[in-house]
C-alpha cells in the first residue's frame, strides 16, 4: 500500500504551488515532498506540515507521483527511479507537468505500462486561483481521475482537456501569468510616471486585473462588450485603447501565445 496519497519529486515554483494547493484538500500528513536540494523540501514541508525525504522514497511510497522537473531533466529522473517503480507491487500513478512531453513519452521513459496523468498547472494554484489542465492515458481509471481532480480542486479550476490541445491551453493559462505580470508592471510604471506611489500603483493595477477577470467569469460577457462599456465617447479610456491598438497590443499578445506553443513543441522533440 502507498504511504502517501501525493508525493512530489521537485518542489520548485510549480511543484511548491501544487503542494500548497494539495494541502487545502488533503491532510498534510498524506503529502510527501522531495527535492534535489533537500533544504528546499524541508523548508516547504515545515511550512505545510508535510513529510519530506529523498527522491527514492517519493517514488516508492506515493500513490500519485508528481514528476516536477524540467523537460530536459525528465529522462535522467525516470532512468533513476525506473528500477524502484518496477519493483512496486501496489498501484501507483505518474503525474507529469513537463511541457511538451506526451504521456506516451513519459510512460516509455519510465519503463512502460504505467498509468499517467498529464497536467499543465500555473503559479496562481498556490493561492487557490489557478488553472490545471489535465488528461490521462488509458491505464488511468475514471475513479482515479476523479479522485485526483477532487484532491487538486484547492488549486482553482481543474479542467480535462484532450492532450493534443494541452500545449495551446498551457500557452494561455500556464505562460499567461508572465504576460499578465508584464502588463501589471507596465500599468504601474505608467501610474508612477504620472505621480502615483509605486505600491499604490501596483495595488490598483493588480486589483483591477483581478476584478475584471472576476466580472467576466461572473457575467460571461465577451471582453469586447466589457471594453466598450468602459469607453465613453471622446473619453480618456478610448484614448488609451487607441494607443494600444496603434502599438499592436492585441497582435503582440496573440503572437506571444503562438510563440509559447511553438517553443513547447520544440521541447517535446
Amino acid at each position: 500500500m502507498s504511504t502517501y496519497t501525493f508525493s512530489f519529486i521537485g518542489t520548485g515554483n510549480m511543484g511548491g504551488a501544487l503542494a500548497r494547493a494539495a494541502v487545502r484538500t488533503l491532510p498534510p500528513e498524506t503529502v510527501f515532498l522531495s527535492n534535489r536540494t533537500a533544504a528546499k523540501a524541508r523548508t516547504l514541508a515545515g511550512e505545510l506540515g508535510c513529510a519530506c525525504g529523498p527522491v527514492e522514497r517519493a517514488a516508492r511510497e506515493g500513490k500519485y507521483i508528481f514528476l516536477g522537473v524540467k523537460p530536459q531533466m525528465m529522462g535522467d529522473l525516470l532512468t533513476e527511479i525506473a528500477p524502484i517503480l518496477a519493483e512496486r507491487t501496489d498501484r501507483f500513478l505518474l503525474v507529469t507537468m513537463a511541457a511538451g512531453l506526451t504521456m506516451a513519452r513519459i510512460d516509455a521513459m519510465a519503463g512502460g505500462g504505467y498509468p499517467v496523468i498529464r497536467i499543465m498547472p500555473n503559479t496562481p494554484c498556490a493561492v487557490g486561483e489557478g488553472v490545471i489542465l489535465c488528461d490521462a492515458n488509458e491505464m488511468v481509471t475514471g475513479e482515479e481521475l476523479r479522485e485526483f481532480m477532487d484532491a487538486m480542486s484547492g488549486a482553482g479550476v481543474i479542467d480535462r482537456l484532450e492532450e493534443k490541445l494541452i500545449d495551446a491551453g498551457s500557452a494561455v493559462s500556464g505562460c499567461g501569468p508572465a504576460f499578465v505580470c508584464l502588463l501589471l508592471e507596465a500599468l504601474a510604471d505608467g501610474g508612477v510616471a504620472c505621480g502615483l506611489p509605486r505600491q499604490k500603483a501596483l495595488l490598483y493595477a493588480a486589483q483591477m486585473v483581478k476584478g475584471t477577470a472576476a466580472l467576466q467569469l461572473a457575467t460571461g460577457e465577451h471582453p469586447g462588450v466589457m471594453k466598450d462599456a468602459v469607453c465613453s465617447p471622446g473619453g480618456s479610456t478610448i484614448a488609451g485603447v487607441r494607443v494600444l491598438e496603434e502599438r499592436g497590443f492585441r497582435g503582440a499578445a496573440m503572437d506571444a501565445v503562438i510563440a509559447a506553443v511553438e517553443k513547447t513543441r520544440e521541447l517535446g522533440k
